[in-house]
């Protein structure tokens, strides 16, 4: 059974969350402009520089968002004080026993959010989204299942990349040379989709979706990067959430629905099940059951609609989860009881 924070914690953390975005908000410059392209509809920043007139990208719609830009210029002027209250936030969560980040990964993710990897559409992947549901779902994790990875995978929708019209502001590859990154080599000269640490262990690396039968090299044009495309990425960052790090007075960043990285994680469990793989596939699947088990509880609704999207997907995709959930016979079960 999983153990829970306790209900000031969770509140913490949600109010946390909750001035980040604000803080997100309050950095307008200009007048928010509305724009629909295909089908949805996008927010900017417009704003002159000189004779030029900038756009800044500042999200997709929604009712929160167009709910803090109706105050922004009121969020400006509450700015350091909600600075001192994320603060104290931090610090209340950390007494509780909240999971943080190490300094140099909390301040590579806070100079990689200044630059606008996140607002632009990059969503944390892998165990370092698995931590940030401590927050979200508001449960106590095991350490050695949540333990500190030296990976940071960032993944994002090519053409999302490619629509938004917005760049990272400095480039990435600045970011990375300041905290002194080196591209690694890859299979194809003069493209970069992992940079790695020269004085430690830490690597990044930048995935996408594949909508074709390969899974080579995609542009993320807002990323100033290439990434590797992947089978079943797309359900996996489709609609992510917002995330806070536990860092100095917290990082806004964003990560997979906790639902669909939960399914995500008995796919690929059953891709790696041999070799060097076989201790990820078994991580994969420890993080499976964690999450099923937390939100066959709390979100059985969300849970069964994201778990009926996957297998609505074809064949291969039912057979990959019913491989892993063979070896799961507890999740199994939690599942049928839906």
């Amino acid at each position: 059974m999983f153990k829970r924070h306790s209900p000031t914690a969770h509140a913490a953390y949600h109010d946390l969350l909750r001035s980040l975005q604000d803080d997100a908000a309050s950095e307008i410059r200009g007048t928010p402009t509305r724009v629909e392209r295909n089908g949805k509809v996008y927010w900017y920043d417009t704003y002159r520089v000189g004779s030029d007139v900038k756009k800044r990208y500042i999200g997709e719609d929604g009712d929160e968002l167009r709910a803090r830009l109706k105050k922004h210029e009121a969020l400006k002027t509450e700015a350091e004080a909600r600075r001192k209250e994320r603060t104290r936030l931090v610090r209340l969560l950390r007494a509780e026993g909240f999971l943080g980040v190490d300094a140099g990964t909390g301040s590579l993710l806070a100079a990689m959010a200044a630059a606008g990897v996140f607002r632009l559409g990059g969503t944390i992947v892998g165990t370092h989204a698995f931590r940030l549901y401590e927050g979200e779902l508001g449960i106590r994790f095991d350490l050695d299942m949540a333990a500190q990875t030296g990976d940071i995978d960032i993944a994002s929708f090519s053409r999302l990349s490619l629509a938004l019209g917005d760049v990272t502001s400095p480039p990435l590859q600045d970011v990375f040379r300041d905290f002194s990154f080196v591209p690694k080599p890859g299979m194809r000269k003069g493209r970069t989709w992992r940079w790695k640490q020269t004085a430690g262990d830490t690597q990044v690396e930048f995935l996408t979706p594949s909508f074709e039968a390969d899974e080579g090299l995609r542009e993320l044009p807002a990323l100033g990067v290439d990434a590797q495309a992947l089978h079943h990425l797309n359900y996996l960052i489709a609609d992510p959430i917002r995330a806070a790090v536990i860092y100095r007075s917290g990082v806004l960043v964003q990560i997979p629905r906790p639902e669909r990285f939960a399914i995500h994680k008995l796919i690929v469990a059953d891709h790696r099940r041999v070799g060097e793989d076989a201790l990820k596939s078994e991580k994969d699947r420890r993080q499976a059951a964690f999450l099923i088990e937390v939100l066959a509880e709390d979100r059985p609704d969300e849970f069964r609609e994201a778990y009926e999207d996957a297998l609505s997907r074809g064949p291969k995709w039912r057979d990959r989860i019913a491989n892993s959930l063979d070896r799961m016979p507890e999740t199994r079960a939690e599942l049928e009881g839906l």
